[in-house]
């Protein structure tokens, strides 16, 4: 546990209590989205999934990849008969048995992305009708198997994601246009593994758990096209600054010079089965009923949390003090959880990322307004351009901060948040966690 900068000095034991209950939610979140016992309860459990007779090939590619594949060897011993994981490049990869490791980018590919995707694409290309491919899918997919099509290199690619991150893309739009610039994505994937039979398993970490934006969806129909890719680089603005030759790629699927990705009329998905085994609604749930466990009236705001981090961050700082005024649905001690993905509109050259852009918006309305308490984290364990998965504030955090010369409001424009937190000894630290369901909010409000 943190030391808490300025409470222990000041004998605030109710700051640290908040601060220890909302980790513990935090905490339980995290456990209930294992992703090797997600793995192992369906393979275990429901052992029908995967026939008997066949060897067996896996393709594990994500945050959770590699303990995701390590549940699968341990299952299926001897008839794992090879496979490749693509992971981060601070993942364990031990205990593999066979299987070939790569480690890729996040959120920008790297050359470890693209190795990755190629060993794929051999892989699944030489199996056939007797063959069984286990896939298991988490989030971070989308970068960390990465294989562009001809004429578009991998450079071109990681431009291309920059200025869209940069633009405050949403996921569902970045990975629409992931999808169209990629040999694996949308579907694709699916279409090289025929005829073999496909079992994926995926861990979401996008709102509405929707298949094809998971990893930007290889082995799931694609509902868009390559006009809506480029209808999303119009929207963001940003067609100057996207690489000639990616902009050229998607203007000739828009032609009809590439053949657009496969919609659910391709037959070669009736051999493909895709099952969501874990969320962020699983992660929600146990930080209730942890929060409930420790005595608090406790309510789900929603599963769906998105909109400009900073701006969330205040009217989730607006709902806690409702409640702590004596204006909301439920009373003191409260306890509100929200989970979702929020986005940013990068405007600075600062370490950050949304949780703790989040954090300092609500920050900004506590001011002054406690005793109340607000943490968000990224359930990976890293929240963007920083060390840390996210961020405490509280009533004093606004004040802390100015005694030690720190603008908050500066920091926000900057987006350079991790500097102010790490002052202040609010990061929230855990290192990877190796599962990954977008974020989850706690707001604390004692009696």
């Amino acid at each position: 546990m943190e030391k808490i900068e300025g409470l222990e000095e000041s004998g605030d034991t109710s700051g640290r209590r908040l601060r220890e209950d909302a980790r513990a939610c935090l905490d339980a979140a995290i456990t209930a989205v294992d992703p090797g016992r997600l793995v192992r309860n369906v393979l275990e459990q429901h052992p029908e999934t995967v026939p008997e007779a066949d060897p067996v090939h896996i393709v594990a590619v994500g945050k959770a990849a590699a303990a995701m594949a390590r549940v699968a060897c341990e299952i299926f011993g001897l008839r794992v008969r090879g496979g490749v994981v693509i992971a981060p490049t601070d993942t364990e990869m031990r205990d593999l048995g066979n299987l070939r490791t790569f480690r890729g980018g996040h959120p920008v590919p790297t050359e470890g992305s693209e190795r990755g995707a190629r060993a794929v694409a051999q892989l699944v290309g030489q199996l056939g009708a007797g063959d069984f491919l286990l896939c298991l899918i988490s989030g971070g997919g989308s970068a960390l198997m990465t294989l562009p099509p001809s004429g578009v290199s991998l450079s071109d690619v990681r431009k291309t994601t920059e200025t869209l991150l940069r633009a405050g893309a949403t996921i569902d739009e970045l990975n629409c246009v992931r999808k169209h610039l990629d040999l694996l994505k949308g579907g694709l994937m699916a279409r090289i593994a025929a005829p073999a039979r496909v079992l994926a398993l995926v861990l979401s970490d996008v709102l509405g758990d929707h298949p094809d934006v998971i990893a930007s969806g290889p082995l799931s129909p694609d509902p868009t096209t390559f006009s809506d890719a480029l209808a999303i680089v119009e929207r963001r603005q940003v067609r100057e600054r996207i690489p000639t030759s990616a902009l050229g790629y998607l203007e000739s699927g828009t032609n009809g010079a590439v053949p657009e990705t496969p919609g659910p009329d391709a037959p070669f998905f009736a051999d493909v089965e895709v099952r969501i085994v874990g969320n962020n609604r699983m992660a929600a749930d146990a930080a209730v009923r942890e929060a409930e466990r420790r005595g608090y009236q406790t309510r789900l705001l929603t599963t769906t949390l998105s909109g400009e981090a900073n701006e969330v961050g205040r009217m989730l700082a607006a709902q806690g003090l409702e409640i702590k005024d004596g204006r909301g649905s439920i009373t003191p001690p409260a306890c509100l959880i929200a989970a979702g993905e929020t986005t940013v509109d990068v405007r600075g050259t600062g370490r950050g990322g949304r949780n703790q852009e989040l954090v300092l918006g609500g920050a900004l309305v506590l001011h002054g307004q406690g005793p109340l308490l607000m943490a968000s984290m990224g359930t990976d364990g890293i929240d963007g351009a920083s060390h840390a998965a996210g961020a405490f504030a509280d009533q004093t955090t606004i004040a802390r901060a100015e005694a030690l010369g720190l603008d908050a409001q500066a920091a926000l424009t900057a987006n350079d948040t991790t500097p102010f937190f790490e002052a202040l000894n609010d990061l929230i630290v855990t290192g990877p966690t190796g599962t990954n369901v977008m974020d989850i909010q706690v707001v604390l409000i004692p009696e």
